[in-house]
């Protein structure tokens, strides 16, 4: 489903995160969500990507972090005031890095409890079901016997229990089989195109990334660096150089990555 030209779901403006109110991570960031469409959020390791993720579901206070400046809104209302249990109400759902499933649970309970927000129906276990089938039929299975794959789907459908209308997604092929990483970015794009969700996909896998958005951001050190269509991103020549490890010469080794001198045209 492309993505409407209305107003932003999602807008953060200026943002800043600190943590233990010494630590300053997120430096002034804005980004736009726009419903029905996939945006994602690239960068090295400590760049700020899951803090973000965080500021926006409202699970900052759990790490001792804050947002000490800027604005965070959806759908135009400001979301900051808002509590992590009242932004999962309004509409927005984190499948967090590592998965974090409910491990002596079943699947089916796994779902259960991912709606705990709203008077859950039978429509809405089959919704999952329809969009991931391996879940159904391991819907009695000890969530922690699951394979990682499996783990990841339930994590995802976890999220989808709660209706979401915009799903923040990070790093959902951490630690996965190539095939099964393939299957897990089928399933957001299917998301993305039949439910119109809006989607902040948080990935290192570059090309995997923008192969299923419509824009993108490269964050670093806790700065927006690049923005632009994922097409536009996938052929600038640092995030070709520095991301997918390509240069105009062709694939680069990691060796000569290391030893690089170059600078990034943006610092």
């Amino acid at each position: 489903m492309s993505a409407s030209a209305g107003p932003p779901l999602l807008e953060l403006e200026s943002v800043e995160v600190i943590y233990d109110r010494v630590s300053l991570v997120l430096r002034g960031i804005s980004l736009s969500v726009r419903q029905g469409e996939v945006v994602a959020l690239l960068g090295a390791n400590g760049a700020g990507k899951s803090t973000t993720l965080e500021a926006i579901s409202g699970l900052l206070a759990t790490e001792r972090g804050e947002v000490s400046r800027g604005a965070l809104r959806l759908d135009g209302a400001d979301l900051a005031a808002s509590d992590a249990a009242a932004r999962v109400r309004r509409g927005v759902s984190l499948v967090m890095e590592g998965r974090h499933v409910f491990q002596h649970l079943s699947v089916h309970e796994n779902l259960i409890a991912g709606g705990h927000c709203r008077r859950l129906q039978g429509s809405d276990f089959e919704r999952v079901y329809s969009f991931l089938p391996r879940l159904g039929a391991l819907r009695r299975r000890t969530a922690g016997y699951l394979s990682g794959g499996e783990q990841q789907m339930l994590a995802i459908g976890r999220a989808l229990m709660a209706r979401p209308r915009l799903l923040l997604l990070d790093e959902p092929s951490l630690g996965l089989a190539p095939r099964l990483v393939g299957e897990v970015f089928e399933i957001v794009t299917r998301l993305n195109r039949e439910l119109g969700l809006g989607v902040l996909l948080v990935e290192q896998n570059v090309g995997r990334a923008l192969a299923v958005a419509q824009r993108g951001y490269v964050l670093e050190a806790g700065r927006i660096v690049l923005e632009g269509s994922a097409a536009e991103l996938a052929e600038n020549p640092d995030v070709k150089e520095f991301y997918l490890g390509l240069s105009d010469a062709g694939r680069r080794s990691y060796r000569d990555t290391k030893h690089y001198r170059r600078r990034k045209r943006w610092l």
